[in-house]
Protein backbone atom coordinates (compact mmCIF):
# COMPACT_ATOMS: atom_id res chain seq x y z
CA UNK A 1 0.00 0.00 0.00
CA UNK A 2 1.47 3.46 -0.83
CA UNK A 3 1.94 6.14 1.76
CA UNK A 4 0.03 9.50 0.26
CA UNK A 5 3.66 10.93 -0.96
CA UNK A 6 3.94 8.01 -3.13
CA UNK A 7 0.53 8.41 -4.34
CA UNK A 8 1.40 11.78 -5.06
CA UNK A 9 4.90 10.64 -6.97
CA UNK A 10 3.06 8.10 -8.72
CA UNK A 11 -0.15 10.55 -10.25
CA UNK A 12 3.20 13.36 -11.41
CA UNK A 13 4.81 10.90 -13.43
CA UNK A 14 1.84 9.64 -15.20
CA UNK A 15 0.90 13.45 -15.73
CA UNK A 16 1.34 14.74 -19.37
CA UNK A 17 1.30 18.33 -19.98
CA UNK A 18 -1.71 19.83 -21.67
CA UNK A 19 -1.69 21.18 -25.12
CA UNK A 20 -1.69 24.58 -26.02
CA UNK A 21 -4.38 26.65 -27.56
CA UNK A 22 -4.58 30.96 -28.39
CA UNK A 23 -7.11 32.84 -27.24
CA UNK A 24 -8.93 36.12 -26.63
CA UNK A 25 -7.66 38.14 -23.58
CA UNK A 26 -10.85 37.91 -21.84
CA UNK A 27 -11.16 34.29 -22.49
CA UNK A 28 -8.07 34.04 -20.54
CA UNK A 29 -8.44 34.77 -16.91
CA UNK A 30 -7.44 31.30 -14.85
CA UNK A 31 -5.42 29.57 -17.91
CA UNK A 32 -1.86 28.61 -17.46
CA UNK A 33 -0.07 30.93 -19.71
CA UNK A 34 2.33 29.22 -22.30
CA UNK A 35 4.33 32.22 -23.74
CA UNK A 36 6.76 34.79 -22.39
CA UNK A 37 4.76 38.41 -22.05
CA UNK A 38 7.09 40.97 -22.97
CA UNK A 39 7.08 44.55 -22.62
CA UNK A 40 6.34 46.13 -25.42
CA UNK A 41 7.53 49.75 -24.40
CA UNK A 42 8.95 51.41 -21.30
CA UNK A 43 6.65 51.04 -18.46
CA UNK A 44 5.17 53.42 -17.75
CA UNK A 45 6.78 54.51 -21.92
CA UNK A 46 7.27 58.27 -20.42
CA UNK A 47 7.47 60.50 -16.99
CA UNK A 48 3.81 60.43 -16.18
CA UNK A 49 2.08 62.62 -13.46
CA UNK A 50 1.05 61.40 -10.60
CA UNK A 51 -0.91 63.95 -8.38
CA UNK A 52 -3.24 66.64 -9.79
CA UNK A 53 -1.45 69.93 -9.27
CA UNK A 54 1.12 72.14 -11.15
CA UNK A 55 4.04 71.13 -12.88
CA UNK A 56 7.30 73.12 -12.52
CA UNK A 57 11.17 73.20 -12.95
CA UNK A 58 12.70 73.68 -9.51
CA UNK A 59 14.32 77.00 -8.59
CA UNK A 60 13.57 80.32 -7.25
CA UNK A 61 9.85 80.78 -8.09
CA UNK A 62 7.65 80.00 -5.79
CA UNK A 63 4.54 82.04 -7.60
CA UNK A 64 3.69 81.60 -11.28
CA UNK A 65 1.69 82.13 -14.19
CA UNK A 66 -0.78 79.07 -15.62
CA UNK A 67 1.07 78.73 -19.24
CA UNK A 68 -1.11 75.76 -20.18
CA UNK A 69 -2.92 72.39 -18.90
CA UNK A 70 -2.17 69.24 -19.39
CA UNK A 71 -4.31 66.52 -19.49
CA UNK A 72 -3.78 63.12 -19.91
CA UNK A 73 -3.65 61.29 -23.09
CA UNK A 74 -2.55 64.64 -24.76
CA UNK A 75 0.98 65.27 -26.12
CA UNK A 76 3.15 67.24 -23.89
CA UNK A 77 3.48 70.80 -23.63
CA UNK A 78 6.67 72.66 -23.24
CA UNK A 79 7.76 74.69 -20.15
CA UNK A 80 8.43 78.10 -22.11
CA UNK A 81 9.95 79.75 -18.81
CA UNK A 82 10.35 78.74 -15.21
CA UNK A 83 8.57 81.42 -14.09
CA UNK A 84 5.26 79.56 -15.87
CA UNK A 85 3.97 76.41 -14.01
CA UNK A 86 1.75 73.75 -16.64
CA UNK A 87 -1.62 72.66 -14.93
CA UNK A 88 -1.28 68.90 -14.53
CA UNK A 89 -3.77 66.40 -14.53
CA UNK A 90 -3.25 62.50 -12.74
CA UNK A 91 -1.75 60.40 -15.70
CA UNK A 92 -0.93 63.11 -18.26
CA UNK A 93 2.60 63.03 -19.26
CA UNK A 94 4.93 65.68 -17.52
CA UNK A 95 5.21 68.58 -19.45
CA UNK A 96 8.50 68.93 -21.33
CA UNK A 97 11.29 71.45 -19.56
CA UNK A 98 9.63 70.25 -15.68
CA UNK A 99 11.16 67.97 -13.34
CA UNK A 100 8.68 67.78 -10.43
CA UNK A 101 5.03 68.37 -9.29
CA UNK A 102 3.65 69.99 -6.58
CA UNK A 103 -0.08 68.88 -5.42
CA UNK A 104 -3.16 71.14 -6.04
CA UNK A 105 -3.47 70.11 -2.12
CA UNK A 106 0.07 72.34 -2.15
CA UNK A 107 -0.84 75.71 -4.25
CA UNK A 108 -2.87 79.10 -4.25
CA UNK A 109 -4.64 79.52 -7.04
CA UNK A 110 -5.55 83.05 -8.18
CA UNK A 111 -7.28 84.14 -11.51
CA UNK A 112 -4.18 82.91 -14.41
CA UNK A 113 -1.64 82.23 -11.37
CA UNK A 114 -0.46 79.91 -8.79
CA UNK A 115 1.27 79.76 -5.69
CA UNK A 116 3.01 77.35 -3.41
CA UNK A 117 1.87 77.60 -0.45
CA UNK A 118 4.54 78.48 2.74
CA UNK A 119 6.29 76.10 3.82
CA UNK A 120 5.73 73.85 1.55
CA UNK A 121 9.56 72.88 -0.76
CA UNK A 122 8.83 70.76 -3.87
CA UNK A 123 11.82 67.97 -4.53
CA UNK A 124 13.28 66.62 -8.04
CA UNK A 125 10.98 64.44 -9.53
CA UNK A 126 8.23 64.39 -6.34
CA UNK A 127 4.75 62.52 -7.78
CA UNK A 128 6.23 61.58 -11.11
CA UNK A 129 6.19 57.95 -12.00
CA UNK A 130 9.41 58.27 -13.89
CA UNK A 131 9.75 56.31 -17.58
CA UNK A 132 11.16 53.02 -17.51
CA UNK A 133 10.83 52.79 -13.76
CA UNK A 134 8.67 49.90 -13.39
CA UNK A 135 9.51 47.74 -16.67
CA UNK A 136 12.00 48.30 -19.56
CA UNK A 137 10.86 47.55 -23.45
CA UNK A 138 11.49 44.08 -24.43
CA UNK A 139 11.59 43.17 -20.29
CA UNK A 140 10.03 39.71 -19.58
CA UNK A 141 6.72 40.99 -17.68
CA UNK A 142 5.21 37.07 -17.23
CA UNK A 143 6.76 33.67 -17.71
CA UNK A 144 5.45 30.33 -19.06
CA UNK A 145 3.91 28.60 -16.32
CA UNK A 146 2.34 31.92 -14.92
CA UNK A 147 -1.66 31.22 -13.68
CA UNK A 148 -3.27 34.27 -15.35
CA UNK A 149 -5.27 36.04 -12.11
CA UNK A 150 -6.49 40.06 -12.50
CA UNK A 151 -2.94 41.16 -12.58
CA UNK A 152 -1.44 39.36 -15.00
CA UNK A 153 -4.10 40.12 -17.49
CA UNK A 154 -3.79 43.77 -16.95
CA UNK A 155 -0.22 43.14 -17.25
CA UNK A 156 -0.56 41.22 -20.73
CA UNK A 157 -3.26 43.98 -21.79
CA UNK A 158 -0.35 46.75 -20.89
CA UNK A 159 2.46 44.69 -23.03
CA UNK A 160 -0.24 45.35 -26.32
CA UNK A 161 -1.33 41.51 -26.17
CA UNK A 162 -5.01 40.66 -27.38
CA UNK A 163 -4.76 37.27 -27.53
CA UNK A 164 -2.49 34.54 -25.57
CA UNK A 165 -1.41 31.06 -26.41
CA UNK A 166 -2.43 29.03 -22.69
CA UNK A 167 -2.60 25.48 -21.60
CA UNK A 168 -5.66 24.02 -23.17
CA UNK A 169 -8.73 23.09 -20.62
CA UNK A 170 -8.81 19.38 -19.51
CA UNK A 171 -12.00 17.55 -20.76
CA UNK A 172 -13.22 15.97 -17.68
CA UNK A 173 -16.19 13.33 -16.98
CA UNK A 174 -17.71 12.77 -13.42
CA UNK A 175 -19.18 9.75 -13.04
CA UNK A 176 -20.50 8.29 -10.08
CA UNK A 177 -21.93 4.22 -10.01
CA UNK A 178 -24.47 3.12 -7.59
CA UNK A 179 -28.11 1.45 -7.93
CA UNK A 180 -29.15 3.21 -4.86
CA UNK A 181 -28.50 7.22 -5.99
CA UNK A 182 -31.40 9.44 -7.02
CA UNK A 183 -31.17 12.22 -7.96
CA UNK A 184 -32.11 15.63 -6.19
CA UNK A 185 -35.75 16.90 -7.26
CA UNK A 186 -36.93 13.24 -7.95
CA UNK A 187 -39.06 10.99 -5.42
CA UNK A 188 -36.34 8.83 -3.63
CA UNK A 189 -37.91 5.79 -1.49
CA UNK A 190 -37.12 4.54 1.68
CA UNK A 191 -33.86 2.19 0.96
CA UNK A 192 -32.13 5.01 -2.04
CA UNK A 193 -30.16 7.90 -1.12
CA UNK A 194 -29.43 10.90 -2.77
CA UNK A 195 -27.45 11.38 -5.67
CA UNK A 196 -24.42 14.13 -3.71
CA UNK A 197 -21.16 13.16 -4.74
CA UNK A 198 -21.43 14.22 -8.41
CA UNK A 199 -22.74 18.04 -7.28
CA UNK A 200 -19.76 18.16 -5.00
CA UNK A 201 -17.10 17.09 -6.82
CA UNK A 202 -18.28 19.40 -9.94
CA UNK A 203 -18.75 22.15 -7.52
CA UNK A 204 -14.95 21.77 -6.47
CA UNK A 205 -13.86 21.56 -9.86
CA UNK A 206 -15.69 24.24 -11.13
CA UNK A 207 -14.17 26.64 -8.21
CA UNK A 208 -10.94 25.49 -8.86
CA UNK A 209 -11.41 26.57 -12.40
CA UNK A 210 -11.84 22.97 -14.15
CA UNK A 211 -16.09 22.70 -14.91
CA UNK A 212 -16.48 19.22 -15.98
CA UNK A 213 -17.54 18.69 -19.17
CA UNK A 214 -19.79 15.52 -18.52
CA UNK A 215 -21.67 14.27 -15.07
CA UNK A 216 -22.86 10.55 -15.77
CA UNK A 217 -24.38 8.28 -12.82
CA UNK A 218 -24.19 4.44 -14.10
CA UNK A 219 -25.42 1.31 -12.86
CA UNK A 220 -24.00 -1.31 -10.96
CA UNK A 221 -24.02 -3.49 -13.63
CA UNK A 222 -20.68 -4.56 -15.59
CA UNK A 223 -21.70 -4.29 -19.12
CA UNK A 224 -23.58 -0.86 -18.96
CA UNK A 225 -19.76 -0.06 -17.20
CA UNK A 226 -17.73 -0.90 -19.70
CA UNK A 227 -19.51 0.66 -22.58
CA UNK A 228 -20.09 3.78 -21.00
CA UNK A 229 -16.50 3.99 -19.81
CA UNK A 230 -14.85 2.78 -23.06
CA UNK A 231 -16.51 5.78 -24.37
CA UNK A 232 -15.36 9.06 -22.15
CA UNK A 233 -12.08 7.00 -22.00
CA UNK A 234 -11.70 7.72 -26.30
CA UNK A 235 -13.03 11.73 -25.47
CA UNK A 236 -11.53 13.07 -22.08
CA UNK A 237 -8.07 13.43 -20.31
CA UNK A 238 -9.73 13.02 -16.84
CA UNK A 239 -12.55 10.42 -15.43
CA UNK A 240 -13.46 11.18 -11.79
CA UNK A 241 -15.53 8.25 -10.69
CA UNK A 242 -17.31 7.82 -6.93
CA UNK A 243 -18.07 4.58 -6.23
CA UNK A 244 -17.30 1.14 -7.26
CA UNK A 245 -13.66 0.32 -5.96
CA UNK A 246 -13.48 -1.10 -2.67
CA UNK A 247 -13.30 -5.30 -2.64
CA UNK A 248 -17.16 -5.82 -2.46
CA UNK A 249 -19.23 -7.97 -5.46
CA UNK A 250 -20.75 -4.62 -6.92
CA UNK A 251 -17.65 -2.87 -6.82
CA UNK A 252 -17.44 -3.11 -10.51
CA UNK A 253 -15.24 -0.24 -11.68
CA UNK A 254 -11.73 -1.94 -11.74
CA UNK A 255 -13.05 -4.85 -13.94
CA UNK A 256 -14.64 -2.34 -16.40
CA UNK A 257 -11.52 -0.27 -16.55
CA UNK A 258 -9.21 -3.33 -17.22
CA UNK A 259 -11.40 -4.27 -19.90
CA UNK A 260 -10.76 -1.00 -21.79
CA UNK A 261 -7.43 -1.32 -21.25
CA UNK A 262 -6.58 1.05 -18.46
CA UNK A 263 -3.61 0.00 -16.88
CA UNK A 264 -3.68 0.38 -13.05
CA UNK A 265 -0.81 2.22 -11.39
CA UNK A 266 -2.23 1.81 -7.76
CA UNK A 267 -5.43 0.64 -5.63
CA UNK A 268 -5.17 1.86 -2.15
CA UNK A 269 -3.49 4.51 -0.07
CA UNK A 270 -2.51 4.16 3.56
CA UNK A 271 -4.22 6.94 4.69
CA UNK A 272 -8.02 7.78 6.30
CA UNK A 273 -10.48 8.15 4.79
CA UNK A 274 -9.63 7.13 1.64
CA UNK A 275 -8.02 4.25 1.58
CA UNK A 276 -9.70 2.67 -1.47
CA UNK A 277 -8.62 5.34 -3.85
CA UNK A 278 -8.03 3.61 -7.29
CA UNK A 279 -5.92 5.52 -10.06
CA UNK A 280 -4.90 4.26 -13.46
CA UNK A 281 -4.06 5.45 -16.79
CA UNK A 282 -5.45 4.88 -20.71
CA UNK A 283 -2.81 4.25 -23.43
CA UNK A 284 -4.64 6.72 -25.34
CA UNK A 285 -3.33 9.01 -21.98
CA UNK A 286 -6.41 9.12 -20.63
CA UNK A 287 -6.33 9.99 -16.39
CA UNK A 288 -8.63 8.08 -14.24
CA UNK A 289 -9.53 8.39 -11.03
CA UNK A 290 -11.99 6.07 -8.75
CA UNK A 291 -12.74 7.38 -5.63
CA UNK A 292 -14.18 5.78 -2.54
CA UNK A 293 -18.09 6.18 -2.62
CA UNK A 294 -17.91 7.77 1.05
CA UNK A 295 -18.84 11.52 0.54
CA UNK A 296 -15.89 12.40 3.07
CA UNK A 297 -13.43 10.35 1.04
CA UNK A 298 -14.81 11.91 -2.16
CA UNK A 299 -13.98 15.20 -1.41
CA UNK A 300 -10.55 14.60 0.53
CA UNK A 301 -8.99 12.44 -2.32
CA UNK A 302 -10.24 15.20 -5.13
CA UNK A 303 -8.49 17.86 -2.79
CA UNK A 304 -5.70 15.94 -1.96
CA UNK A 305 -4.62 13.88 -5.69
CA UNK A 306 -7.32 15.06 -8.64
CA UNK A 307 -6.81 19.03 -8.33
CA UNK A 308 -2.82 18.81 -8.05
CA UNK A 309 -3.09 16.33 -11.01
CA UNK A 310 -5.09 18.91 -12.99
CA UNK A 311 -2.71 21.78 -12.37
CA UNK A 312 0.15 19.56 -13.40
CA UNK A 313 -1.72 19.05 -16.57
CA UNK A 314 -2.32 22.62 -17.33
CA UNK A 315 1.57 23.39 -16.89
CA UNK A 316 0.98 25.51 -13.56
CA UNK A 317 4.10 25.45 -11.31
CA UNK A 318 3.58 23.03 -7.99
CA UNK A 319 3.88 25.63 -5.28
CA UNK A 320 4.64 24.65 -1.48
CA UNK A 321 1.62 23.68 0.30
CA UNK A 322 0.01 26.21 3.03
CA UNK A 323 0.97 25.42 6.47
CA UNK A 324 -1.02 25.71 9.60
CA UNK A 325 -0.82 24.86 13.43
CA UNK A 326 -3.11 22.67 15.51
CA UNK A 327 -5.13 24.48 17.14
CA UNK A 328 -5.63 21.76 19.92
CA UNK A 329 -4.47 18.44 20.27
CA UNK A 330 -6.07 15.56 18.46
CA UNK A 331 -4.99 11.52 18.98
CA UNK A 332 -5.12 9.22 15.71
CA UNK A 333 -4.43 6.33 16.60
CA UNK A 334 -4.73 4.30 13.20
CA UNK A 335 -1.66 3.42 11.62
CA UNK A 336 -2.25 5.74 8.86
CA UNK A 337 -2.19 9.12 7.55
CA UNK A 338 -4.69 11.40 9.07
CA UNK A 339 -6.95 13.77 6.73
CA UNK A 340 -8.92 15.27 9.58
CA UNK A 341 -11.73 18.48 8.41
CA UNK A 342 -10.58 21.52 10.01
CA UNK A 343 -11.94 25.15 10.62
CA UNK A 344 -9.44 27.97 10.24
CA UNK A 345 -8.63 30.82 12.83
CA UNK A 346 -5.91 33.56 13.20
CA UNK A 347 -4.25 34.64 16.06
CA UNK A 348 -1.69 37.51 15.94
CA UNK A 349 -0.50 36.90 12.56
CA UNK A 350 -0.44 32.87 13.06
CA UNK A 351 -3.25 30.48 10.82
CA UNK A 352 -4.96 27.89 13.25
CA UNK A 353 -6.12 24.80 12.21
CA UNK A 354 -9.17 24.02 14.55
CA UNK A 355 -10.46 20.24 14.51
CA UNK A 356 -13.49 19.51 13.30
CA UNK A 357 -13.84 15.66 13.14
CA UNK A 358 -16.53 14.26 11.44
CA UNK A 359 -18.47 10.85 12.44
CA UNK A 360 -17.04 8.80 9.97
CA UNK A 361 -16.33 8.93 5.73
CA UNK A 362 -20.22 9.09 5.53
CA UNK A 363 -21.08 12.16 7.67
CA UNK A 364 -20.30 14.94 4.70
CA UNK A 365 -23.15 16.94 6.80
CA UNK A 366 -20.07 17.46 9.59
CA UNK A 367 -18.29 19.68 6.65
CA UNK A 368 -20.45 22.38 6.52
CA UNK A 369 -18.45 25.33 7.82
CA UNK A 370 -14.76 23.28 7.62
CA UNK A 371 -12.25 25.23 5.27
CA UNK A 372 -10.56 21.99 4.46
CA UNK A 373 -8.24 19.22 6.47
CA UNK A 374 -4.97 19.08 7.46
CA UNK A 375 -2.71 15.70 6.87
CA UNK A 376 -1.48 14.24 10.17
CA UNK A 377 1.63 11.67 10.53
CA UNK A 378 0.31 8.58 10.50
CA UNK A 379 -0.49 6.92 14.47
CA UNK A 380 -1.22 6.00 16.20
CA UNK A 381 0.13 9.57 18.38
CA UNK A 382 -1.27 12.30 20.25
CA UNK A 383 -1.10 15.14 17.74
CA UNK A 384 -0.02 18.58 19.99
CA UNK A 385 -1.37 21.93 19.83
CA UNK A 386 0.93 24.07 17.70
CA UNK A 387 2.02 21.05 15.46
CA UNK A 388 2.29 22.94 12.13
CA UNK A 389 0.56 20.42 9.08
CA UNK A 390 -0.06 21.06 5.34
CA UNK A 391 -3.28 22.69 4.82
CA UNK A 392 -5.69 21.59 2.06
CA UNK A 393 -8.99 23.67 1.01
CA UNK A 394 -11.57 22.14 -0.51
Amino acid sequence: MLTPAEADAAIAAAVVRAGVEELPLPACAGRVLRQAVVAERDAPPFDRVAMDGIAIALGKPREFRVAGVQPAGTPALTLASPGDCIEVMTGAVLPVGCDTVVPVERIRQAEGGAAIEPGYEPQPWMHVHRRGSDARAGATLLAPGTRLAAPEIAIAASAGLARLAVSRQPRIAVISTGDELVEPGQPVLAHQVRRSNAYGLGAALALAGFAPAVDLHLPDREHDLRTALGRELARQDLLVLSGGVSAGRYDLVPAALAANGVRQVFHQVSQRPGRPLWFGKHPGGTLVFGLPGNPVSVLVCLARYVLPALAAFTGAPRTPRPQVALAQAYEFKAPLSCFLPVALEYDQGRTLARPRPTGGSGDFISLAGTDGFVELPPGPAMHPAGLVVPFFHW
